[in-house]
């Protein structure tokens, strides 16, 4: 365990480090629903080999997050597992809970007794914080400092093995078209990069309608338990 909190003191120092000290800073905030939501189809699209993450099924609960957001948030992450070759995803013994109930996503988890932050590494050359280490609801830090991003790979590697492997294997994953129907176009849109001018063009619907079903429901705040 003290080669996972050193691990972890590593990361987070290299992020302070990258971010006062270096000419560019440590990665690049993104706010606001619909950029957080491109943010992580571009993610899902650009995974090609490994996906690591620091993850906690439970933690939106009790805040009011648009069903919409969680839904595309979740099938990103799951295109992005499908894509790759490695999945490894370290969940709070907290979770666990959840995770028989029937969260799926493919790959190996492990269970922690805790996780430092949630997290989101694809391929070891960018990575997804959230701002308050917490919700990526709240906004992310998107990461591709090479430094930050081997800080936080040795982070979840050290805690990998610091974990207890998860026994339950859940039934592979329904197809993405178990999303509803009406937000099935609007991820095929956000995993091929258009913008969304052009998305809202082809899917023949108003801006302002293709923003309302990437983001979610406006003016919703969230508010922790």
């Amino acid at each position: 365990m003290a080669e996972s909190a050193g691990s972890v003191m590593l990361a987070r120092s290299a992020m302070n480090r990258a971010a006062t000290e270096g000419q560019r800073p440590a990665g690049r905030p993104v706010r606001g629903a619909r950029s957080i939501s491109a943010a992580l189809a571009g993610l899902a699209a650009s995974t090609r080999y490994e996906l690591l993450t620091f993850d906690d099924p439970v933690a939106s609960a009790g805040c009011a997050i648009p069903g919409p957001f969680l839904e595309l948030a979740g099938a990103c992450m799951r295109a992005a597992a499908e894509r790759a070759g490695e999945v490894r995803r370290i969940v709070p013994k907290h979770a666990l809970p959840r995770l028989e109930g029937g969260l799926r996503i493919p790959g190996r988890a492990r269970l922690a007794d805790a996780i430092p932050f949630k997290m989101i590494v694809v391929d070891r050359t960018v990575a997804a914080v959230p701002l308050d280490l917490e919700l990526l609801y709240n906004g992310l830090l998107l990461i591709r400092d090479p430094v930050v991003v081997q800080a936080l790979v040795r982070a979840h590697h050290a805690c990998w093995a610091a974990a207890e492997e998860l026994t339950y294997r859940p039934p592979p994953p329904p197809p993405p078209s178990g999303l509803p129907p009406q937000l099935r176009p609007v991820l095929d849109a956000l995993l091929s990069g258009l913008t969304d001018e052009t998305a809202a063009a082809r899917l023949g619907m108003s801006a302002r309608t293709y923003s309302r079903r990437v983001g979610g429901s406006k003016g919703v705040g969230v508010k922790p338990e």
